[in-house]
């Protein structure tokens, strides 16, 4: 979620969305994505829409779960008076800020909103993203009775002194634990790790890697940390207190991950997202995010919370970045949203290039212009696209591409 909001038209107050949203939305997924905007304190790295205990001014987090189900129930009003089709949910994603630091019975409670506005579709996937410090044996196993089915802990870093440099507060001993009690909760159970912090060798991070692989998870993401200007990080590399991350290290780190991953039964499936392998040694469907992929490949979500973002129907919108103004909006029975913009078609198709071609599928080269399908053959040279896909009139990246994905996105559009 971007720190800054992108300029485009005012959203109306309605919240209705024009008579194009609801073209082709039954042959479309569509998924719920709830924004919990607080954390017990600010990384250093961290650009997200979040806020402490002392940033909320006069904002109760009490009050957070019911201003979350008003938007839903606004929510669905909006789309069935825009003529959209209702859809249930194919997937719910709680995210943060720390979701967890709600209780569990808030978070059964937005969650009861999206079955009871929408629905969810037998066997749909409910993700809770937790810090290993916000829960415990207990917490997991009351999300998991909600109708939780898998919980994704931002493990980060197995190393204390890389933890500390991202001023994350948890244990790495604590790791094990909260995978352990996960797994006896029966959910399905994903790891946030981050490479390329500022003092963090090769060897921290191959340590990380072999910590995180040792719980068998179902599913790892790897995340080469971006400095973000306004962060306290981005001050600190400013000032010379720190150094600046290095991109041939961060390069080396990605390989040392696909390497390890691969070796330990997991196959990418996006450029930063690895899942448990199936037989044949590709990553195992019920074990990638389905919400992330949704993201990727286009398909629907409404987004529920401060500064969440919706797409539906190749319309985009934002809602207000702070807690207060979006309670304001809600209690009032406006839409929260503050900003809205009509996908071109031009647009449509250069934002497919940039996300299609990160995933382990790739895009069918006919959706690419003449000029970008001429482009393709000197990728292969370049060793950037699989040539064996790009026969089969798929644009797939190879482990170099995936390192230089940004150029072979700017050769392609």
């Amino acid at each position: 979620m971007p720190s800054a909001l992108p300029l485009a038209d005012p959203a109306p107050a309605d919240g209705l969305l024009p008579e194009s949203a609801a073209g082709g939305a039954t042959e479309r997924a569509f998924g719920v994505y709830l924004h919990v905007p607080f954390c017990r304190v600010r990384c250093g790295y961290c650009d997200f829409n979040t806020y402490t205990a002392d940033e909320l001014r006069g904002v109760r987090r009490d009050d957070y779960a019911g201003h979350a189900v008003a938007e839903v129930a606004f929510a669905a009003g909006a789309l069935e008076a825009s003529g959209v089709p209702a859809r249930p949910a194919s997937t719910v994603f709680f995210g943060g800020g720390t979701p967890t630091l709600l209780s569990v019975a808030d978070l059964a409670l937005m969650l009861d909103a999206v079955r009871n506005q929408f629905g969810l579709v037998p066997g749909a996937e409910v993700t809770v993203e937790a810090n290993p410090d916000s829960v415990d044996a207990t917490s997991l196993a009351a999300l998991a009775a909600a109708g939780v089915t898998r919980v994704s802990f931002g493990m980060q870093s197995a190393v204390p002194h890389v933890l500390a440099t991202l001023e994350r507060t948890h244990d790495p001993d604590r790791i094990p634990l909260v995978v352990g009690w996960a797994r006896a909760a029966g959910l399905e159970v994903s790891l946030d790790l981050i490479y390329g912090t500022p003092g963090e060798s090769l060897a921290d991070w191959r340590r990380s890697l072999e910590v995180a692989v040792a719980q068998h998870p179902d599913h790892l993401s790897a995340y080469a940390l971006i400095v973000e200007d306004g962060t306290k990080l981005a001050r600190q590399i400013r000032s010379g207190q720190v150094p600046a991350p290095d991109d041939d290290l961060q390069a080396d780190m990605y390989e040392l991950a696909d390497g390890l991953l691969e070796e330990h039964g997991y196959s990418w499936y996006e450029v930063s997202n690895w899942a448990r392998a199936d037989a044949s040694g590709r990553p195992d469907p019920r074990h990638r995010s389905r919400h992330n992929l949704a993201y990727w490949t286009g398909e629907d979500w409404w987004g529920i919370g401060p500064g969440a973002h919706s797409h539906v129907g190749g319309v985009r919108w934002w809602n207000a970045r702070h807690p207060a103004a979006y309670a304001d909006r809600i209690l009032q029975g406006q839409s929260p949203a503050v900003g809205r913009e009509v996908l071109t078609p031009e647009t449509q198709a250069l934002e497919r290039v940039l996300l299609e071609s990160r995933l382990r599928d790739g895009m069918p080269t006919e959706a690419l212009t003449a000029d970008a399908r001429r482009e393709v053959a000197g990728l292969i040279a370049d060793g950037l696209v699989e040539p064996a896909q790009a026969l089969r009139g798929r644009v797939v990246l190879t482990l170099r591409g995936r390192l230089l994905a940004d150029d072979v996105v700017r050769r392609l559009t």
